[in-house]
């Protein structure tokens, strides 16, 4: 893992304490029951139950999250597969890349990656499916998106999904949707994807919760876009993004967060 990664991690953890005890006003109720949470990546430790994989996000929909965040990429022979890493190392300890096996390999040595069609047959219409869009090759987009568009037909755009890149220029491979239903995540470029997603009028805007500040919500919900925060691990902080009106929620505590939302709603009926 390069430097930069450890910085972050130890930047996010000081940040995600700072919020964690800085007082947030109780939001009510309504807006409670009306909270969006996402689970990005399923419910997963990596060690009993890995990430992006159907174990992970079948604990996210037992726990009663509104959405699911998962990647995709694309192995040689073009089938979209549900993986976060270019290889297989970080997760499965397998030094291979994705986009050098083809499907019948790549399911001989990782049964656990998941298909797209599989998690689209399964979680779609039962949960909202934020699907990124990983920086890769596309070496055949008019094929590509063919496909996706097959894997996708069951579904609504906007309604049961909508896709998501760091990397905007991916999105620009996408043509199978309307544009509306793409959103970029911004992680220190707030300001250049904000003005991005608005002239281009995708969906909105994704990225961390203390980078997305009030006026760039504002702008966004001026323009009738929506804003998604990542990624609350506390009560406070939870409350900090509800009280901001931020449309989704996506976490890597998502079942944990439900939890608390569920017994505060019960608890003030």
């Amino acid at each position: 893992m390069k430097l930069n990664s450890y910085l972050e991690n130890w930047l996010e953890r000081i940040i995600d304490g700072f919020f964690a005890v800085w007082p947030q006003p109780y939001p009510g109720r309504t807006r409670l029951q009306q909270c969006k949470i996402i689970s990005h990546r399923g419910e997963c430790d990596n060690q009993t139950v890995f990430e992006n994989t159907l174990p992970a996000f079948d604990k996210a929909r037992d726990a009663g999250v509104w959405g699911l965040e998962f990647d995709i990429r694309w192995t040689r022979d073009l089938y979209p597969v549900v993986i976060h890493d270019a290889d297989l190392k970080r997760v499965f300890k397998l030094d291979l890349k994705v986009g050098d096996l083809k499907l019948e390999t790549l399911k001989s040595r990782c049964p656990q990656a998941p298909l797209l069609t599989d998690v689209l047959q399964k979680y779609g219409r039962k949960l909202h499916l934020m699907v990124e869009i990983k920086a890769e090759p596309y070496p055949d987009p008019e094929r590509q998106n063919q496909i996706l568009k097959q894997c996708f037909a069951d579904l609504k755009p906007q309604i049961d999904y909508h896709l998501i890149s760091l990397a905007p220029q991916m999105l620009d491979l996408i043509t199978f949707v309307p544009a509306s239903t793409c959103m970029p995540i911004a992680m220190w470029n707030v300001s250049r994807f904000s003005r991005l997603a608005l002239e281009r009028n995708l969906r909105g805007l994704a990225g961390h919760y203390l980078l997305l500040n009030n006026s760039i919500l504002a702008r966004h919900r001026d323009s009738g876009q929506k804003v998604g925060t990542g990624y609350p691990r506390s009560k406070n902080c939870l409350f900090r993004e509800v009280n901001r009106g931020v449309e989704w929620i996506f976490s890597n505590n998502a079942a944990e967060l439900q939890a608390m939302v569920r017994h505060l709603v019960e608890s003030d009926a």
